[in-house]
């Protein structure tokens, strides 16, 4: 199916709510690769499956799939000859047990759901397995009990562990080390016992120090007494781990050994994942198993775009007497929603998704759907609004054929309206000849006209309430709107003279080109010349500079080039005066006899000036620093 077809009717929107309803990972990632299917009995398989789902959920049943998870990354690891950890195993042990309760459920099931009773001949029961994993794993450690072997080296552990402690304690305990002692417990650092020796007793104590505290005022020391035994239990515990890894490898085996029955286990599952999913969205939406065709007819009764809340049931029919409907009406008046809903429910059909609306409504099954909705100007390839509209019809064109449904919203707009009306008759007359079920919506009163004149297109209409201008959002087919443009603008206030003469315009097309009183028009020029004319600025006017629209005084007037000089931000600039305009002239800004030259001046530079004539010894000093 056409990527961008998917993308303008929001079909990936729809899978997504629909992926909210699974429960594990394998369902949704199944419903990610999920494509509309131009075959008619895979379509109605994938329909059947989710009207059986739906069977069983309104009988309320429920598929025992909670507890299962997306196993297939264990499945790859040991596909690469890796062991499980027993976390993994525990994940593995449920996935068997959820398998084996799926198998068991649907057995049962033929009378609701046949087919997906077949399915779940297709499970093999691996009970045994799962058996030995639960004897050997619990939780997230080996089991004790998984080898006798395991079992006598545990047991070792302890024991040695035991005396380890013995020992330790006695140390605690003699009055000889009580003023060695730091705290009297046994610390377990770095898989080590010791004992909180203080620092600096730490060479009157035999022993190993293991760790020192933070601030060092203590150090964690291993006796010597119990080292024999750290040497034993070490030992030990190496041992442990080797078995351990010895039973895990034998589990992993075990799996290995069914890989092939598994992974059709994981692809049932899944299967059962996502159909469960699409029969848990139907019921939330009281949806319906189309009827089918692939011969280009549809009906929609009371059917509902999916993605919005609240929408007003669409009732739609084409493919019979006509293979192309032209709509019309304002604008916001829901003619683009039409094209949607018919479009993502043709594709949520071809997915095997019930559709929200009434018995009675058909689905054709089509080979190719293709929209032209909404602006796909490419910035990158500079493509106007119109160019980019034109080349995507051309695309389209190519790759029509008899079972193609084609949606267009606003045919031929973006250019000069005759030229475009032409343009947009003429595609859709070539689309009709290539058997294509069409739907178009337009403003334009040429399209309307050929429709009407066809016999094989017709018209249809956004229904529209004129005493308070809102749209119903209701499809009229049959008859053809118009854009209501001007009974809206006689009630937004256009006087009646304007709207009878536009009228006028619409059917004669002649047009009124007798000029205006040639008296006003003289007086215009003059007016004109006058805001034309040249400004006499003046040193100290405050304008505006046109380019950046900042503010900036007159330095020096108009010279024999029209440029004048300004100081704007510290700077004296050079600039025509058609680059700028009045702001507020100096005459408004300064009082009679001012001294304008201080506008140039910094603070800085009059304080100076005024602190030499006064005879100020520190401003003389400055001065003189400044010239060496």
């Amino acid at each position: 199916m056409d990527k961008m077809t998917l993308e303008k009717l929001n079909y990936d929107e729809l899978k997504e709510l629909v992926k909210g309803y699974c429960v594990s990972g394998l369902g949704k990632a199944l419903i990610d690769k999920l494509e509309p299917s131009n075959n008619l009995k895979i379509v109605n398989r994938r329909l059947d499956e989710t009207s059986e789902g739906r069977r069983l959920l309104d009988a309320s049943y429920h598929i025992p799939l909670v507890g299962i998870f997306n196993v297939v990354p264990y499945i790859e690891k040991i596909e690469k000859g890796a062991s499980l950890d027993p976390e993994d195993l525990a994940i593995m042990s449920d996935f068997l047990r959820g398998c084996r309760k799926v198998k068991l459920f649907i057995k049962d099931k033929e009378g609701y759901a046949p087919t997906l009773s077949s399915y779940g001949e297709s499970i093999t029961d691996l009970s045994y397995i799962e058996e030995e994993i639960n004897r050997c794993i619990r939780g997230s450690i080996v089991d004790s009990n998984a080898s006798k072997e395991l079992k006598k080296i545990r047991r070792l552990i302890d024991d040695c562990e035991n005396k380890i402690k013995e020992k330790l304690d006695k140390f605690l305990k003699n009055s000889e080390n009580k003023q060695y002692i730091q705290e009297f417990f046994i610390s377990k650092r770095n898989g080590k016992y010791t004992i909180p020796i203080k620092s600096s007793y730490k060479n009157y104590v035999q022993g190993t120090i293991v760790e020192s505290s933070s601030k060092g005022t203590t150090v964690f020391m291993e006796p010597t007494t119990i080292s024999k035994h750290t040497s034993e239990l070490a030992i030990l515990k190496v041992e442990e781990s080797m078995e351990e890894y010895k039973i895990l490898g034998m589990l992993t085996e075990m799996l290995n050994e069914k890989i092939r029955e598994i992974k059709i286990n994981i692809e049932v599952i899944a299967e059962y994942d996502m159909i469960w999913a699409k029969a848990k969205y139907s019921n939330d939406i009281n949806g319906i198993k189309p009827k089918l065709n692939e011969y280009g007819y549809i009906k929609i009764v009371d059917g509902k775009y999916p993605l919005l809340k609240n929408p007003v049931p669409l009732n739609f029919e084409i493919g019979n007497d006509y293979r192309a409907l032209i709509i019309t009406g304002p604008n916001a008046g829901g003619k683009t929603v039409v094209l949607k809903t018919v479009g993502i429910l043709t594709l949520a059909t071809q997915s095997g998704f019930h559709i929200p609306a009434k018995e009675g409504t058909e689905i054709s099954v089509f080979n190719k759907i293709f929209v032209d909705i909404g602006d796909n100007q490419s910035i990158e390839n500079a493509l106007s609004t119109f160019s980019s509209h034109v080349k995507n019809l051309a695309d389209i064109i190519k790759q029509s054929s008899k079972s193609t449904l084609l949606l267009f919203d606003e045919i031929g707009s973006g250019t000069e309206p005759n030229e475009g009306a032409a343009l947009a008759i003429a595609i859709l007359e070539e689309l009709y000849h290539k058997g294509c079920i069409t739907i178009a919506t337009t403003h334009y009163g040429e399209i309307k006209n050929f429709s009407e004149e066809h016999p094989h297109f017709e018209n249809a209409a956004m229904e529209f309430k004129k005493d308070t201008l809102e749209p119903l959002y209701k499809l009229h087919i049959g008859r053809s709107g118009d854009s209501n443009a001007l009974y809206i603008s006689k009630r937004m206030g256009i006087s009646d003279s304007i709207i009878e003469k536009t009228k006028k315009y619409i059917e004669t097309k002649k047009y009124n080109y007798d000029l205006i009183n040639s008296s006003k028009l003289t007086k215009k020029k003059e007016e004109i010349q006058e805001v034309d004319s040249k400004y006499n600025y003046c040193i100290g006017d405050k304008v505006i500079l046109l380019d950046n629209n900042e503010s900036a005084i007159v330095y020096k007037e108009l010279d024999e080039l029209n440029n004048l000089t300004v100081f704007y931000k510290g700077e004296f600039i050079d600039i025509n005066y058609k680059r700028i305009k009045l702001e507020i002239s100096a005459s408004e800004l300064y009082p009679e006899g001012y001294d304008l030259n201080q506008l140039f001046t910094s603070y800085i530079d009059r304080k100076l000036e005024h602190d030499i004539a006064r005879g100020s010894k520190k401003a003389l000093k400055k001065i003189r620093k400044n010239s060496l």
